[in-house]
């Protein structure tokens, strides 16, 4: 991913990861991190409190409800979402800065995100993170150990219904347990073909 060869024939480009919650798209982020390049990843807002080992300003912006509100009612969200009583929202000007830049933006968000972004630039590139089965994907939340018994059925029963909303998505990325690696080449391989569209997507805000 060489930064000459951004997007070279269009406008840099957003990609947009999504999937079901416990699916590892932090996993998969990291090594996208890893492979370096021209890619900037930009970082949501969060109203939920910091977990153990996440830092502020890469994993997410964890600010204060008010602030969140702040920013909702001064128009500076790409997206937001309200998820098991927290707010998520992607800053519009990360994303700006990084385009005036001529870099192309991942961002990472849940499946609401996702939707409202669609609305919003349809000409965006969404990859949808998906679990080999739901039997495993199960397994993966409760390896997580950050809710209760009851706040674990609440997810999966909402990772069924995100499951369904694969359609909104141009491309299907299975990550396999253990395999976090194949996962991260296969979204490198879908940022390669994209920039090398005859047609370049057309996206700005």
């Amino acid at each position: 991913m060489k930064s000459e060869d951004a997007n070279r024939k269009g406008r840099p480009l957003l990609f947009v990861i999504s999937g079901p919650s416990g699916v590892g798209k932090d996993a998969v982020l990291d090594g996208l991190r890893k492979q370096g390049g021209s890619v900037h990843f930009a970082v949501t807002a969060t109203t939920r409190r910091k977990r153990r080992g996440e830092t502020h300003g890469r994993d997410y912006h964890f600010v204060s409800r008010s602030d969140f509100e702040e920013m909702m009612a001064k128009d500076e969200l790409l997206e937001w979402a309200n998820v098991y009583g927290n707010s998520y929202g992607v800053p519009k000007r990360d994303v700006q800065d990084a385009w005036a830049r001529g870099l192309d933006v991942v961002v990472k968000v849940d499946v609401q995100g996702a939707a409202t972004i669609k609305r919003a630039l349809p000409k965006a590139v969404f990859i949808f993170v998906a679990p080999p089965s739901m039997a495993e994907l199960e397994e993966r939340l409760r390896q997580r150990k950050t809710e209760s018994l009851d706040a674990l059925a609440v997810r999966f029963k909402a990772a069924k219904e995100e499951m369904k909303k694969v359609t909104l998505f141009d491309y299907v990325v299975v990550n396999r347990e253990g395999q976090v690696a194949l996962a991260v080449s296969e979204i490198e391989a879908i940022i390669a073909a994209e920039r090398l569209r005859v047609k370049a997507r057309g996206i700005g805000l």
